[in-house]
């Protein structure tokens, strides 16, 4: 399923609806080159959260940024800098990532085979200056159940 995104106002705004959509334990795995939106996307699904976007930012330098509400608490990984599996290990990857919070992985392609089972994937690419393509594909029932209701609802269709 692919959308199209023509500035940041609507990547924000379809991370906004989708969040809408997640429940506890999901996870999201974000594919994408610099500047194809992963940060953007994940802004609007912490706004959608209940967070406020500027309390978003790419945790680049220590790998994984907590947000906790009462509701549902956000795991927010940005892997750029990882140098090698073991520092996920070192991190209590999996503690973090198989817990009750949402998790949002930025460059989850440096996961290699420790890619969760089940989850969510969003490929996001730049299509040119502004537009981006936002690619959702699905790894797990739980996320196939989860595409069909956005598509059912129109929310695939629904950028702006």
């Amino acid at each position: 399923m692919e959308i199209l995104s023509r500035n940041p106002k609507e990547t924000i705004n379809f991370g906004r609806r989708l969040a809408k959509y997640l429940r506890s334990s999901d996870i999201i795995c974000l594919f994408g080159r610099f500047g194809s939106g992963k940060t953007i996307l994940t802004k609007g699904i912490a706004e959608g959260l209940g967070f406020k976007k500027n309390e978003v930012i790419s945790p680049s330098f220590v790998f994984i940024k907590e947000y906790r509400k009462r509701k549902f608490s956000l795991y927010h990984f940005d892997l750029y800098r990882l140098k090698g599996l073991e520092e996920l290990f070192n991190l209590g990857y999996f503690e973090y990532l198989y817990s009750d919070a949402i998790s949002v992985i930025e460059w989850a392609d440096k996961m290699e085979n420790l890619l969760p089972e089940s989850y969510l994937e969003i490929k996001l690419s730049i299509k040119d200056r502004n537009t981006r393509s936002i690619r959702l594909s699905a790894h797990g029932e739980r996320y196939k159940e989860l595409i069909k209701e956005l598509v059912k609802l129109g929310e695939l269709g629904k950028v702006r």
